[in-house]
């Protein structure tokens, strides 16, 4: 875990005891429980009430905050933050109301797309905005440890990794470095839509959004353990680039 996150880590008393709740009660729940650093626990024991109050929500209004915040950056009229305060609010913990796994691409900033304010939104990014190993480590800390409602995961038009993949895939275009992973990892998405009508890239986009979504939906037992009691929601949308305007799809 990064620094910037071991230090602002919990938003009350309870999140270890819900941690535990999520993990299970036996011994593996337990040491990956004691894993986490002590300061975290003993930042969360000094105070019963957390930083944003107004982020202690259910799913369902989770949601309709994030599309109302989407309707105001879509019009133009986003909210004036005041980050000063909402600085200091936030030294002692976060409790944000969404966690969003979305792509590295510079055109998307979630933050802005939603009219977030610090502390709001909990943020993984990765070109393709797929499921991996440690995107989705991060996503169960946001919910068991942070107690997020809500999980987005959001594709965009134009995606530079989803044409990689296509590339990849109808004329084995293989990539320098690294960037073979990323292809690799979407190629099961874009091989469902290979005969698909529509566009192809568009196909592309929406499949991995929704795989992606179905994927975080399987994960045990944190996941799919917090959505069957009702205490989370996971949802996909496709951005539009030229709008702004975030549709959900999944």
């Amino acid at each position: 875990m990064c620094k910037s996150c071991d230090s602002t880590s919990t938003s009350n008393p309870t999140d270890r005891r819900r941690f535990l709740k999520f993990a299970g009660l036996g011994a593996s729940a337990l040491l990956l429980a004691s894993a986490l650093p002590e300061r975290i626990v003993q930042a969360a024991e000094k105070s019963s009430a957390p930083p944003k109050p107004q982020n202690t929500i259910n799913p369902d209004q989770a949601l309709q905050r994030l599309l109302e915040g989407n309707e105001r950056y879509v019009n133009g009229n986003s909210d004036t933050h005041d980050f000063k305060d909402e600085r200091e609010a936030l030294v002692s913990g976060q409790n944000p109301f969404v966690a969003v796994l979305s792509c590295s691409d510079s055109r998307i900033a979630p933050e802005y797309a939603f009219d977030t304010a610090r502390g709001d939104l909990f943020a993984i990014r990765v070109a393709g905005n797929f499921v991996t190993d440690e995107g989705l480590a991060s996503l169960e800390y946001a919910v068991a440890v942070l107690g997020a409602p809500l999980i987005l995961v959001l594709g965009h038009e134009s995606c530079g990794a989803i044409e990689a993949g296509i590339k990849a895939v109808k004329e084995q275009t293989v990539f320098p470095g690294q960037i073979p992973k990323l292809t690799e990892a979407l190629k099961p998405a874009i091989e469902k839509v290979l005969k698909q009508s529509g566009n192809l890239m568009e196909n592309a986009t929406a499949q991995n959004v929704t795989d992606s979504v179905q994927r975080l939906k399987n994960a045990t037992p944190l996941l799919t353990d917090a959505v069957s009691k009702g205490r989370l929601k996971i949802v996909g949308g496709v951005y539009r680039l030229g709008t702004g305007k975030v549709e959900l799809i999944a």
